[in-house]
């Protein structure tokens, strides 16, 4: 918690000295003349040129109802005393991730598509990226407790109410959200030492941790490392514990006798792992994929599913198949109407 305080106030002073100042010609005999680069070209989905004229109106559309389902999804949370559980806190919280998370990328995109302009300021480029690293271990974490909190219900539920409480579910959110952000802080402050002064093209629609070390002109080899222990600490550790907790949970449904309360037991965890399936399906593809230029497009596709897909389907996963979200959207669509037509009746009877 001091390291976060510590390093997250010069993170910001870096930012607005990017943002109000010009980077001076590097001084650096090493890099003779050449200077420190003002920017990055994000070429996005430059290859598909057929396709540019379909990308706008259609990741408009995805935006739209990315933060209409999230946006939902917590207003249901706070509103409706029956989701006053940790399940469903959990859940808000990552409702309010994925409306963070895509605010981080698809604006960016869309003035990209509606206007040509690729390019990228470099403070931009670093707050995308320290947004970008930031959420996605958060969310890792978010995940990991979710799962854990559906272990405990199907696998211990004698003792879920002691365990999860309120005040235990609430120091895990607190926990996943310090620990991503603590982790997306110190990298982006790593990555904003390196130099930065040959080709400008980011081969993505999305300032990423591979293209900036590719395009760095300092040794990268230490960020390289620095990048594989942190996976270790804030990556793969919450992906290991989702992956033992539903192993429990499979074992623990298949030994109940009955295929009601097989399916019963199910139903409370499928949205969640629909969720956690293809979250880290997706993420361990594109980091897992070799990079070639025959592979790249491939790569850029299922960059999409994580970043831009996940957070407008996961509303539709929870509220489809989860009886008590569906019913909290039922009753507040209900009171809104009647507030409607309360509404019309008063003012028809002033006209």
């Amino acid at each position: 918690m001091n390291l976060f305080y510590i390093i997250f106030p010069k993170m910001l002073l870096f930012f607005l000295k990017e943002i109000f100042f010009s980077i001076e010609p590097m001084a650096d005999p090493e890099w003779g003349n050449r200077t420190s680069i003002m920017g990055f070209i994000l070429l996005g989905f430059g290859n598909f040129h057929e396709l540019q004229i379909f990308l706008f109106p259609l990741f408009l559309v995805i935006y739209v109802v990315t933060m209409a389902g999230n946006t939902t999804i917590m207003v249901l949370v706070v509103a409706d005393q029956h989701l006053h559980t940790p399940m469903y806190f959990f859940l808000g919280n990552l409702s309010c991730l994925e409306t963070c998370y895509s605010s981080a990328i698809l604006p960016r995109m869309l003035a990209s598509l509606l206007s040509g302009d690729k390019t990228i300021s470099f403070a931009g480029c670093l707050i995308q990226f320290y947004m970008f690293g930031s959420l996605i271990s958060t969310e890792c974490c978010l995940l990991s407790a979710m799962s854990y909190d559906r272990y405990l219900a199907i696998c211990k539920p004698l003792h879920y109410a002691a365990r999860m409480n309120s005040g235990f579910s609430l120091q895990l959110a607190v926990g996943s959200w310090l620990s991503g952000f603590a982790a997306g802080t110190i990298t982006t402050c790593w990555v904003s030492q390196l130099i930065f002064c040959g080709p400008r093209k980011i081969d993505n629609f999305f300032c990423d941790y591979t293209p900036l070390i590719k395009l760095s002109c300092s040794d990268t080899s230490w960020m390289v490392l620095v990048f594989f222990l942190f996976s270790c600490i804030f990556v793969l550790p919450p992906f290991l514990l989702t992956l033992t907790t539903y192993m429990c949970i499979i074992s623990a449904i298949l030994r109940i006798p009955s295929s009601t309360g097989r399916q019963k037991a199910f139903s409370t965890c499928s949205s969640h792992l629909i969720v956690v399936t293809v979250f880290y399906g997706t993420l361990i593809i594109v980091y897992m994929l070799p990079d070639t230029a025959a592979l790249r497009d491939l790569n850029k596709v299922f960059s999409v599913f994580y970043t831009v897909l996940t957070p407008m389907v996961n509303p539709l996963i929870y509220s489809l198949r989860n009886k008590e979200v569906k019913e909290a959207l039922r009753k507040a669509l209900s009171k809104t109407v009647t507030s409607m037509n309360i509404c019309k009746r008063f003012c028809g009877h002033l006209l």
